[in-house]
C-alpha cells in the first residue's frame, strides 16, 4: 500500500471522569481547543467531548467519553500505554515550567528514538506524553492567552500500544493502514506513515506476561486511523478480510465522520474514519464547541439531555 499524506492516526477516544475537571485540563492546562461537544451516540446521557487544534484536523483530536463516578482503570497487555502530542522543538523547557505551575506530575526528561519526551498523566491518570519536534514552530497552532503560538502543541506525535508482541499488529499497520517499520529500541517497535505532519507514528512495546486491562478513568477506549474516503475506508476493510481474517462492524455515520471498528490481533479496538465531513459541518468554524450539537435522531430530546449534563466552561483563543 502506498502511504500517503492522509494516512496516519485521525483520532484518539480515552475514558475520563468529571467532564469539568477534563475540560478544564484539556483546554487550560495543555490549551486545546474544544472542537465539539456532543454526547456518546449509544449513551446520550453522557457527553462526548472532542479536543484538538483550531479546525480540529485529524490527526490532532483527542475525545472522551467523561463519567463522573468512573473507577479508575488499569494498565494491562492489550492497551493503549500512552498518547504523545507534537511540540515545538525549544518548548520541553517551558513545558517543563508549565506542568510545575499547574502542580501536574511529570517523569524526567528522556529520548526515544533521538527525540526529546516530557511524560506525564491527566488528572485520570491517562498517560501523556510531549515530543520536541523540529520544525513544528513554522506550523500554524490554536493558542489561548496563557500558551503562546510558539510553545503550543501541533496534534499527535504517535501512540504507543501494549502488546502481548509486535508482529501480528505491525502487519495491520503496514498492509492496511500505509505505515512502515522504521527502528526499534528494547521491546519497542517504532512504525511511521511517510510524510505524515501528524498522527504518523505508532510504537509498538511487546511485553509478554503482562495482566490484562481494566478499562477505565485514564483508560484509552480506542484508536481510530485516517481513511481518505468511503472508497478507502471500504478498500481497507476488504484488506482486513482477504489478508488478515478480521472483519470490520458495518459503517456507521458520527456526524463528522464516518467508522467501522474492529479488534486487531493485540485485543485494541480499532476504528477506521473518514476525514469527511469534518467538525464544522453542524456549526461555524469559529464557533466550533461553543454549544451542544445532538444527531437529529436526539434533537426532540434536548431539553432532557441537558438537564442531565453539567455545564463547561473552556477559554476562548488569545487575541
Amino acid at each position: 500500500m502506498t502511504a500517503a499524506t492522509h494516512h496516519g492516526i485521525h483520532h484518539v477516544t480515552a475514558i475520563s471522569g468529571p467532564a469539568g475537571r477534563n475540560a478544564r485540563f484539556y483546554t487550560q492546562v495543555l490549551g486545546l481547543r474544544l472542537v465539539k461537544k456532543t454526547v456518546n451516540f449509544d449513551d446520550p446521557g453522557t457527553y462526548h467531548l472532542y479536543y484538538g487544534d483550531s479546525a480540529g484536523m485529524p490527526g490532532t483530536i483527542l475525545t472522551f467519553f467523561p463519567y463522573e463516578h468512573a473507577a479508575p482503570g488499569r494498565l494491562g497487555v492489550g492497551e493503549t500505554q500512552e498518547t504523545v502530542f507534537r511540540v515545538p522543538e525549544g518548548s520541553i523547557g517551558w513545558w517543563t515550567q508549565r506542568l510545575i505551575e499547574k502542580g501536574v506530575a511529570f517523569e524526567p526528561i528522556i529520548k526515544r528514538f533521538g527525540e526529546t519526551v516530557l511524560a506525564f498523566k491527566d488528572p485520570d491518570g491517562m498517560r501523556l506524553a510531549l515530543v520536541a519536534v523540529p520544525g513544528a514552530d513554522a506550523e500554524e497552532a490554536w493558542s489561548t492567552g496563557e500558551i503562546p503560538a510558539d510553545h503550543a502543541i501541533r496534534g499527535f506525535h504517535s501512540v504507543s500500544l501494549l502488546l502481548e508482541e509486535a508482529g501480528p499488529t505491525g502487519a495491520i499497520l503496514t498492509d492496511v493502514f500505509g505505515f512502515r517499520e522504521i527502528g526499534s529500541e528494547g521491546s519497542t517497535t517504532r512504525f511511521a506513515v511517510d510524510g505524515a505532519t501528524v498522527g504518523g507514528v505508532v510504537d509498538i512495546r511487546a511485553v509478554g506476561g503482562f495482566l490484562r486491562p481494566r478499562p477505565g478513568a485514564g483508560s484509552v477506549h480506542h484508536i481510530a486511523f485516517r481513511a481518505k474516503d468511503d472508497a478507502e475506508q471500504e478498500a481497507m476493510v476488504k484488506r482486513l478480510v482477504e489478508n488478515h481474517g478480521l472483519a470490520a462492524t458495518e459503517q456507521k455515520d458520527r456526524n463528522y465522520f464516518r467508522s467501522v471498528y474492529f479488534r486487531e490481533p493485540g485485543h485494541v479496538l480499532f476504528e477506521i474514519a473518514t476525514d469527511a465531513p469534518g467538525f464544522a459541518v453542524d456549526e461555524p468554524a469559529a464557533e466550533l464547541g461553543a454549544s451542544l450539537k445532538l444527531p437529529a435522531v436526539l434533537e426532540e430530546h434536548r431539553a432532557e439531555i441537558e438537564a442531565v449534563l453539567p455545564a463547561i466552561e473552556t477559554p476562548a483563543a488569545a487575541a
